[in-house]
């Protein structure tokens, strides 16, 4: 079946192949049309576009599906929550971000404020999703411990000048595709790239330093064979 704006197939390795490069690599969508092009692939950056905003979402929500339960069972004993403020139009917006202890991303939600509500609104979401934490590690933001209070589960925060070092770094990879992007022009599109992102990126983590080069090139490898059997399905 050919999709009625590219005319190429919709499902194709073309599709799947595309939207992980603009995803998963720090690049504009000109980029990714010329690194296609040197495969033989001939599609403007429109195209990949209009791919990554159709299939980015449905690869996603695989993804998260099938991971979820294995985070909850597995992967709850500790979180590292921060925010980080992004510009969104020339506006001051908020990311709310929780990793695991093994880097996990597990929620990225968008707010106009920093305050408790969002807070609360960003952790209820988390433990909807994920279950409950035994330790969450934030920074000294008072609104943390407000919005834990609410929840009772103050005894869970721990704060510390270097505890937090974790999520601090996996700010990165959004940061590179952020200023590759040239910014954000609207809330939605933000917490669309920002959910679609923290999937892909978890799909390819691989945490390289703490494997040998031979486990690495395996898991690297079983990586890219499910990402396309999602592309074909």
């Amino acid at each position: 079946m050919k999709d009625s704006v590219t005319g190429l197939p919709e499902t194709s390795s073309n599709s799947s192949d595309s939207t992980m490069l603009y995803i998963r690599f720090p690049l504009s969508l000109r980029n990714a049309e010329y690194l296609l092009h040197e495969r033989g692939i001939d599609v403007s950056h429109e195209t990949i576009r209009y791919w990554w905003n159709r299939f980015g979402p449905m690869f996603a929500f695989d993804i998260r599906r099938k991971r979820v339960q294995q985070l909850r069972a597995f992967s709850k004993w500790k979180w590292h929550v921060d925010e980080v403020f992004v510009k969104v139009n020339g506006k001051r917006h908020y990311l709310w971000r929780a990793i695991d202890h093994e880097g996990e991303v597990l929620e990225a939600i968008v707010t106009r404020c920093r305050n408790k509500q969002a807070a609360l609104k960003f952790l209820k979401n988390l433990m909807k999703r994920h279950g409950k934490a035994e330790t969450v590690v934030t920074d000294r933001f008072a609104s943390y411990r407000a919005a834990l209070r609410e929840l009772g589960a103050t005894e869970k925060q721990r704060t510390g000048r270097w505890l937090n070092n974790r999520v601090e770094n996996s700010h990165l990879p959004f940061r590179r595709r952020e200023r590759a992007m040239q910014r954000f022009r609207r809330m939605r599109r933000l917490q669309k790239f920002a959910s679609v992102h923290s999937s892909v990126y978890n799909h390819f983590n691989q945490e390289r330093s703490l494997a040998s080069r031979d486990t690495f090139k395996l898991t690297r490898t079983a990586a890219l064979s499910e990402w396309r059997q999602l592309g074909a399905a």
